[in-house]
């Protein structure tokens, strides 16, 4: 049976690519989508995440916004990365579907109360200030999840500071407690998403596709590529947020390392940085609930993106 996963993201060009590979992957089952404010603000990528739906013919996900800010800080945005829609560079169709009328916490808290328990994957590839909010407003999800898999994160160099990754840097109060909770977590840092580079050779295999889906993942991968180039000295950018959907799809597609995870909450150079205790023996699962991506099988995962653009048509 596939897996039962809502995404909560800030599209985003790689949210966009993560929305895709859900949607067109039989593995996987996309029950709903919860926007936070992040890559730009709410109303941006709330309307980013119901355009890229749109554009995959899938009117019938369900989307609902929630935090247009962190939980303590001011916001930020990464205009610089995604431009001044958050998806600059292609031009989706205007969403039909209305947007959700429940805020995203709500709408996360009772779907995941309302199935059985253990059925709902949380897949995060944004700040974690929907999923923060939610398990303080009800703790019993932790126990119903059956796991989290999210984007963010680094164990050696950040993004966002020198030691900090974009979505724990811009709300590490909501990390921290995401991070502190008793749920299976893997996180899925930029140690293993800079492996996932889209070189111009996977972009032409996406482009051979033919169909209007691929050449909007192309215009998305042309201006993710130019900003990456001129703000990160990355010749081809990394498609971070599809891993953490790979993960889901085939743990398989990575390695992964189990080890106790904390967050940087008060240093004056160092806050938000995921903190990785890999001293020692690697502890078993019933010692260590969270666990780090550190290798990707680069070919499969790209197979895995390229076959889910193309069952989309």
């Amino acid at each position: 049976m596939p897996k039962d996963i809502i995404i909560d993201c800030d599209p985003g060009h790689d949210d966009a690519v993560a929305l895709l590979l859900a949607l067109g992957n039989p593995e996987v089952n996309l029950i709903g989508v919860t926007t936070v404010g992040g890559n730009q603000s709410l109303g941006k990528v709330t309307y980013n995440a119901r355009a890229v739906l749109e554009a995959a013919g899938a009117r019938d996900v369900p989307v609902h916004a929630g935090c247009a800010r962190p939980l303590v800080r001011e916001g930020e945005v990464a205009a610089a990365i995604h431009g001044e829609s958050g998806l600059d560079g292609v031009d989706l169709p205007r969403p039909v579907r209305p947007l959700g009328e429940a805020h995203a916490v709500t709408w996360l808290i009772d779907t995941i109360m309302a199935r059985e328990p253990k059925s709902v994957t949380l897949v995060p590839t944004g700040p974690l200030t929907n999923i923060a909010l939610a398990v303080r407003l009800e703790p019993r999800i932790v126990e119903r999840v059956r796991e989290v898999v999210l984007m963010g994160g680094a164990v050696r160099t950040g993004n966002w500071s020198p030691v900090a990754e974009f979505n724990v840097k811009t709300d590490p109060e909501a990390a921290h407690i995401v991070f502190h909770e008793a749920w299976p977590l893997t996180m899925v840092g930029l140690d293993l998403t800079h492996q996932a580079l889209c070189t111009p050779e996977v972009q032409a295999r996406i482009a051979a596709l033919g169909t209007d889906l691929a050449g909007h993942v192309c215009n998305m991968m042309d201006f993710f590529r130019a900003a990456y180039r001129a703000d990160r000295v990355f010749a081809d950018p990394p498609v971070h947020d599809p891993c953490a959907v790979a993960y889901v799809i085939d743990p398989g597609v990575m390695t992964t390392r189990r080890c106790p995870i904390d967050v940087e909450l008060t240093g004056t150079c160092t806050a938000g940085m995921t903190v990785a205790d890999l001293r020692g023996v690697e502890p078993e699962a019933d010692a260590c609930a969270t666990q780090v991506a550190v290798r990707l099988d680069v070919e499969a995962f790209w197979d895995m993106v390229v076959a889910a653009i193309a069952a989309l048509g």
